[in-house]
Parts: structure tokens; sequence; C-alpha cells
């Protein structure tokens, strides 16, 4: 059976009810509670002989702590981090001193870290300083998680218990991922660069500044002119235009290239400078996307990829076809228009998660008004990317825009207004 990971913010009540439920499953001869009895306690009992302490220490192993006490005290000390409850954290470390180098929410794989670390996060300074007076040494990765979600005060507080160091390794792709302004600046302050000492571009921060599933246009466009304040020379592309948000600079490429409203990019043009990014080593990758492909698709579909609607409206208002087609491929995979690209798309998994504007619709709308068909067919490959569950090559094939929405894999990245309005237009399956 797989291991489960804690929340970042998990709930002891509910992992008790877990545990109770765990007990009731094994009892009734569930074989998927059974299963999970013999994978995760070192000495699977009967399960008719099953004790609450049984189904707890199975629970604990599955969420990859050593015990339940364990795991319990993982959740407590998180819940006294968020309560900014500086007594209850020095008793909790002061008890298992060993906690202070361990992951507060146990897996290894989590970016939030050791005590420190995950104070560092929520901009806990009190219990900063106290951690490390008690011997926390992971400076380096509370600054840079306080830097990812804006916590510029703490970002100051980390600098001075490390002793002012040189910031060479502090990289600037904490903020470029959650796309934080201040995160951002407050490290260029301290000295951060984005220029190597070889010249280049620090490609990590820049993969991690094009490629983030986050969506605030004007926070990234703020972001890359920091960057050209900070000697980044951007690369005079139409693409690299619409990332920063400046539509003088599409304008001249207009100008110079009349056939830029047809013209389809791929992914090496979509996201320069971050190799990660635009590496496709199998043709299946040019189809994995935060949302609907964005590989060989025009500027109307990148536009409504990364939620530039500004930009949408000036290109739909110099006469771009609002049903200009993305690319065909070799196996007659393509040929959608940007309306797909808003009722599936990252910025609908975060209107969907409840962190997103309310005007979830604002570029279908759009589309719409400026006459996009709303029956237009084709066929679409898909995979979703390892952070949002990965998974196999799905073809969707003959679909409208309302097909498409209907058919996703992945829920949460639909739009149910999109498909509203859409079907409000005529649209149909």
């Amino acid at each position: 059976m797989p291991v489960r990971s804690l929340p970042v913010r998990p709930d002891l009540a509910q992992l008790k009810h877990q545990a109770k439920d765990l007990v009731k499953a094994i009892h009734a001869g569930d074989p998927a509670a059974i299963a999970e009895l013999a994978d995760h306690h070192p000495e699977p009992p009967d399960p008719a002989a099953v004790k609450l302490f049984d189904a707890q220490l199975a629970l604990a192993r599955s969420y990859q702590a050593t015990s339940w006490p364990r795991l319990v005290q993982a959740v407590q000390l998180v819940d006294a981090i968020w309560a900014d409850d500086f007594e209850a954290v020095r008793d909790l470390v002061t008890r298992n001193p060993a906690l202070i180098r361990e992951p507060v929410l146990i897996r290894l794989d989590s970016n939030w870290g050791p005590p420190m670390t995950y104070a560092a996060n929520l901009g806990r300074n009190q219990i900063i300083r106290m951690l490390h007076g008690m011997g926390a040494k992971d400076l380096e990765s509370a600054g840079g998680r306080a830097a990812l979600q804006g916590k510029t005060d703490t970002v100051h507080l980390i600098y001075e218990l490390a002793g002012k160091p040189s910031l060479d390794r502090w990289t600037l792709a904490g903020p470029a991922y959650t796309l934080s302004v201040e995160g951002t600046a407050v490290l260029f302050a301290l000295g951060a660069r984005l220029i190597r000492p070889d010249g280049r571009v620090d490609s990590n921060t820049m993969e991690h500044l094009l490629g983030t599933d986050s969506r605030n246009p004007p926070a990234k466009h703020r972001i890359l002119e920091m960057y050209v304040e900070h000697g980044f020379e951007p690369p005079d592309t139409p693409v690299m235009a619409l990332h920063r948000g400046r539509i003088d600079l599409l304008e001249a490429h207009l100008a110079r290239d009349p056939q830029l409203l047809t013209r389809t990019f791929d992914i090496a043009d979509i996201y320069p400078l971050a190799p990660a990014c635009s590496r496709a080593p199998h043709t299946a990758d040019l189809y994995t996307a935060q949302g609907t492909p964005v590989h060989g698709t025009t500027l109307l579909h990148i536009a409504a990829y990364f939620d530039e609607v500004e930009i949408g409206g000036w290109l739909l208002d110099q006469g771009m076809d609002p049903d200009v087609p993305s690319a065909i491929d070799a196996d007659g995979f393509g040929g959608y228009t940007a309306l797909f690209s808003t009722v599936v798309s990252q910025r609908n998994f975060w209107v969907n998660y409840g962190k997103g504007q309310p005007d979830e619709a604002r570029f279908t709308r759009l589309l719409l008004e400026k006459g996009a068909n709303p029956n237009t067919r084709a066929s679409i490959r898909h995979r979703m990317e390892e952070g949002h569950g990965g998974g196999p090559l799905r073809e969707y094939r003959d679909v409208t825009p309302m097909g498409w929405g209907e058919q996703f894999a992945g829920k949460i990245f639909v739009s149910g207004e999109s498909l509203r309005l859409v079907e409000a237009r005529g649209g149909g399956r």
C-alpha cells in the first residue's frame, strides 16, 4: 500500500477518526484495510484481535512516522507554530531535542522543513529566534521559505542570525515560483544574484518563474522587470514580451511580422532560458501541461494559458481570429482554439481551490464576445503534470470546448462558469 502524506496543517481529530475507522474496517473484513494493517504494522495481529493501538501504529507508519505518539507530536508542533505559541514549541522541542532537525510534517519530501524552516514560512520570528538559540541550523532553507512566502521581516531576521552571509546560494527560485514580488525584492536587496559569475542567467530561477503553476500576471511582470533592473537581458521575442506584459513590445513585433497573429510557437519558444520546462525528450512530454497543452499554440492560446487577459484583448483588437487554431501534429491531434484553453486551465485550478479571482471565466467571456465559435471540434492529447497527479497520456478525440471540459480527467482544472457561458452561446457536446 502507498504511504500517506500529512497536509501542511494536519488535523489531529481527523487522524484519530481515521484510526477508529481503520479498526472498524478491519473487523468488518475489508480487504484494503487488512492489507494496510499488513503493510504498515511491524507485527500485524490477527484481524479479529486488532485493537485501536494497532490501527494507530499502522496509520502512523503509513504517514511515515515511527509511532502514533510521534505522529501526534508532529501535529502538536504544527499547531503550536501556527498559533505562534512560543511556550508550546519550546516545551515540545525541549522534551524531544531531535525534533529540531526533523521535518515537522515527517515526510522527507516536504519543503516546509524542520521547525525553524516551518516557522519561517509563517513569519513566526520569536519562535525562529528561540529555535536558533536551541541549536537549529537550517537557516538557509528557512530564509528561502520566508522569501518564497514574502515574509520580508523574517528574511532580514534570518540573514542577521546567519551572520549576514553572501547570498550566492540563496536562490531567487522560491519567490519566483510563488510570484512573490516582496520576496524577490528583499533577496535582491540583500545581494542575491540572477546572473551567475559566468554571465549566464540562473536557469533554475527562470524555470520556477516561467513554469510556475501560480497565476498572477501583474506580479510576474514586476518580477521580470526587477530581473532586468539587475542585469537580465530578456530575449527579444513575442512570447517573452507576453511574459513581461509588454504590449508596446508586442506592437513592435507585429509591425515587423505581419504573420504574428497566426504563427504558432513550440515549448522552447514559450519557456526561453528555462531548460527543464522547454526540454521534451519524449513526444508525450509535449502534451504534459497545467491545463490545455500549450505546445504548438498561438499567442492567443499562450495568453489564455498564462491568464494574460489584457494581452488577449489587445491581440483580438488587432484583428486576431478568436478561432485561430493550434498546430496539428502528424497524428492529427491539435487544431483547438483558445476557448479550449480557458475551459481547462491552471487558473481554474486556483479558482476551484478557493484561491483564485472571483471572475473565473473572464477570458472565456472575452473570446465569446469577440465571436469565438462554441462548437469548434478538435482532438487533443494531454498528460497531467507530476505535481498534479501525473498519469498516462490520454486522448480526447473530436471534442468541442464543452466536451473537452466535461471529459477532462482533472476536474479541478475545469471552469464550470466557462462551460455555462459556452453552453449559453449554443455550445454543445
